[in-house]
């Protein structure tokens, strides 16, 4: 990446921090709200491949940790795995070339990693994530993410230049269309 690439970067992820900070912890549908900080590595992956997820999701994770009672790192360890698993899918979306792919990733990972998340608190000392009523707060968080992919997505591809995945090439001589 190019340091005004990282810089374009810095600035998402602060960014998406304020806007989850301020206006994401007053939404509440049945005392749960959405986590955009979530969504941003599922879409870096989706743009950037597992690896750019991967980092996304780290840093980003580990910006909401400083603000959270749960344990150090959780955020951090659950998005980078969550953007990691996401960029893996990069290619198959490439592929298939739709936009619907961003809210069906950004719906079923953001289920999946708010699982993995309540499941990793709780073995990490916070029994209290397994006892709220995890399916709503699944339900919530997926919903929302998957409505706020599409902005994210405009958002991580001004970071990067990028338009699509970078997975999605030319045709090279030898290659069958």
């Amino acid at each position: 990446m190019t340091p005004q690439a990282v810089l374009r970067l810095v600035l998402v992820v602060i960014a998406v921090l304020l806007v989850q900070l301020t206006v994401g912890l007053d939404v509440r549908i049945a005392g749960a709200h959405p986590d955009f900080m979530l969504c941003l590595p599922l879409v870096a992956g989706l743009i950037g491949g597992p690896r750019l997820g991967a980092v996304v999701g780290f840093s980003a994770g580990l910006a909401m940790d400083l603000f959270l009672p749960t344990p150090f790192g959780l955020n951090a360890l659950v998005g980078c795995l969550a953007g990691f698993s996401a960029g893996r899918v990069s290619g198959y979306e490439a592929e298939h070339g739709t936009w619907i792919m961003t809210p069906v990733v950004a719906l079923v990972w953001s289920a999946a990693a708010t699982m993995l998340y309540a499941v990793l608190g709780a073995i990490l000392g916070q029994p209290q994530m397994l006892k709220v009523n995890l399916g709503v707060v699944v339900a919530v968080v997926a919903l929302w993410n998957a409505l706020a992919s599409l902005p994210l997505r405009g958002l991580m591809s001004w970071t990067s230049h990028r338009r699509s995945s970078p997975w999605q090439s030319e045709l090279v001589s030898g290659d069958r269309p």
